[in-house]
């Protein structure tokens, strides 16, 4: 899953990265969380274009969100199955600006469970374009809210220490076709969102004032001097470490 990530780069390499012509000029964000506005990168008639949005799906034949789970995750394995994101995996992909995440890892049960954060990086530096998912809402005094919903698969080696779920982080070749609804169709979508190799993130312990929401600051991503979990591949998967709960589609705050 993905509950919390960073935007720290300066706007203009976003701009350039992604290829849109808006000229958004966003303060560094080192603490997002659900409900706040995120930036997105949609494509329509062609062309990209910089949209903020709300974190939290809403699906658009939803009647009142009064008591609606907020969604913040779309498990990739079943969006295509699930009437909430039937039509955005086929009309309205897009892709979460972000430069890192934060995942925490649990050990043990209970009271005694402890919960570390990690900061997750991508080791090159580049923007970290994380597949997502929007949807307008309309309401019945005529009221629009974008909302979107960051896209989820199966953690890979590294991510696997902390976590057995992970973003699908989109490599620069399959930007444009996971933006491209017209072209590219739900199933080969899909195939896209898969695990990132291993050696394109880095782990970092940070400090515990990043489970408040209220906290932002620089001082988030300075990673805390302790030893990360090595990668887990050969781990079997019901060995390995669950660090939030979720329900099928993402988590409830």
């Amino acid at each position: 899953m993905c509950g919390r990530f960073l935007i720290q780069q300066d706007p203009n390499v976003f701009r350039s990265f992604y290829g849109y012509p808006e000229q958004p000029n966003f303060p560094a964000r080192y603490n997002v969380a659900p409900t706040q506005p995120v930036p997105i990168v949609i494509a329509e008639r062609g062309q990209r274009h910089f949209r903020l949005v709300r974190w939290g799906f809403l699906p658009g034949w939803l009647k009142d969100p009064k008591g609606f789970p907020l969604i913040i995750n779309a498990r990739v394995e079943t969006v295509q199955e699930k009437a909430t994101f039937r039509g955005a995996i086929r009309h309205r992909r897009c892709v979460f600006l972000a430069d890192a995440f934060y995942e925490w890892r649990r050990e043990g049960t209970g009271r005694a469970a402890t919960r570390t954060p990690y900061m997750i990086r991508r080791a090159d530096g580049a923007p970290m374009a994380l597949a997502g998912l929007w949807e307008s809402w309309l309401g019945a005094d005529g009221s629009e809210i974008d909302t979107a919903a960051i896209v989820t698969t199966g953690a890979n080696g590294t991510m696997a220490a902390i976590h057995d779920r992970m973003p699908a982080i989109l490599p620069p070749e399959a930007i444009e076709p996971w933006l491209d609804h017209v072209a590219t169709e739900p199933k080969d979508a899909v195939s896209l969102c898969r695990p990132c190799p291993d050696e394109w993130l880095t782990l970092d312990v940070v400090s515990a004032r990043v489970n408040d929401a209220r906290h932002d600051g620089p001082d988030l991503a300075v990673p805390v001097d302790r030893a990360v979990p090595e990668r887990v591949s050969e781990t079997p998967p019901e060995q390995r470490p669950l660090s939030s709960d979720e329900d099928a589609q993402g988590i409830l705050f």
